[in-house]
């Protein structure tokens, strides 16, 4: 069986990290080759089953890489002879050859998030999700599987289309994210001295920074003085502008740490060192960093936001990310409260137990795998 992924979508973090958990946790045996489209800042595992494929196309650009989907990738499975190809970016703008399957995966909620798209400036940004929005829905229609990774997002789509066949299949935790390995970890060196809130997410409207902010400059002057508030994220964006803005008119700049990005592997020890983790987004599909959070044994305050109780169950104390009283309230209760916020950190601990990489990848193969058996009409 010969199974290609067009992964040149996966330019940042969250899709290569998918990705390569997926292929670091290849099943057993040899009854099956993969051929792999990827940017080349994506690091491939070194199994014998994989190839690694390359074009001179400039694949960066969305608008070219559409072209070469359209009339050269069709050609290049029909060469290889492939049984299923895998589009994990949610967009499959290929037309397969006869006998070829194709799965695709819903990861990006935004383009159906009307709140937010509402909030859009009109321009680039509100016209790309526009657009994704309906060849998103087109390319799921027509896969032979989809796979989501919330029930949240099944039934966010089932609500538009009919598919063929669908999966969901959470998103797992790294184990250098697991409490085992907390004391393991020195602490990072973007953090601060002395005990700290930690909030790790990129700038952007729907990730509440502003909400979060302007409730902790609601809490009592003590718990201000005990406690820094350390947001973690890409920092290049009008919105992180706005946050700045904000700490400096409530005269917060000592307690507030702005760290800007961090590199991945430094989180693990900056959510193991943390008083309490935060999460506030009210957008997504598989809240990975909230997974992670959940991960590191630490009290974790999170939005209330669907898909987020799905994940956090009763292991996370829930907040509307979009009134700071509440975000305050709730920092107050678990700050001043020593024993609920141990019984939160267990509680977290014990949840992340459900999500595993191994467990996300083999039931994933599984779902692809058991394609081929019908691909090429059951030749092979």
């Amino acid at each position: 069986m010969n199974i290609l992924i067009n992964a040149y979508s996966a330019r940042l973090g969250g899709g290569q990290t998918y990705l390569i958990n997926l292929l670091q946790n290849l099943p057993d045996g040899n009854g099956f080759r993969l051929f792999v489209y990827a940017p080349p800042s994506l690091q491939l595992p070194a199994d014998p089953r994989i190839t690694r494929l390359s074009t001179e196309w400039p694949t960066t650009n969305p608008i070219t890489r559409s072209i070469w989907e359209r009339f050269v990738l069709p050609r290049v499975l029909r060469k290889l002879d492939i049984d299923v190809l895998f589009c994990p970016g949610g967009v499959v703008g290929t037309t397969p050859p006869k006998g070829c399957r194709t799965v695709t995966m819903f990861r990006n909620m935004m383009p159906f998030d009307m709140r937010v798209r509402r909030k859009m400036p009109y321009g680039l940004q509100r016209l790309r999700n526009w657009l994704l929005e309906r060849v998103m829905l087109s390319s799921m229609a027509g896969a032979d599987l989809v796979i989501f990774i919330s029930e949240f997002a099944r039934g966010v789509i089932a609500s538009r289309i009919a598919v063929r066949r669908h999966a969901t299949i959470p998103h797992g935790v790294p184990e250098i994210f697991k409490a085992s390995e907390r004391d393991e970890q020195p602490r990072p060196s973007f953090v601060p001295e002395g005990e700290y809130l930690l909030y790790v997410s990129r700038f952007d409207v729907y990730k509440h920074h502003y909400e979060v902010v302007s409730g902790f400059a609601a809490l009592p002057a003590a718990l201000r003085e005990r406690y820094k508030l350390v947001l973690v994220g890409e920092k290049d964006s009008p919105e992180a502008a706005r946050v700045q803005s904000l700490i400096e008119s409530l005269h917060l700049n000592e307690q507030v740490v702005v760290a800007g990005a961090a590199k991945y592997q430094e989180l693990p020890a900056a959510y193991r060192h943390a008083a309490l983790i935060l999460f506030a987004s009210s957008c997504e599909n598989c809240p990975n960093i909230l997974l992670e959070a959940l991960g590191a044994g630490r009290p974790v305050l999170c939005s209330s936001v669907d898909p987020m109780p799905e994940f956090g169950a009763d292991s996370v104390l829930y907040f509307d990310p979009r009134e700071p009283d509440q975000i305050a309230e709730g920092l107050r209760k678990v700050l001043t409260d020593p024993e609920r916020a141990e019984e939160l950190g267990r509680k977290a601990a014990a949840r992340s137990q459900r999500y595993d990489w191994k467990v996300t990848a083999a039931s994933t193969w599984r779902q692809i795998l058991s394609l081929g058996t019908v691909s090429h009409g059951g030749a092979k």
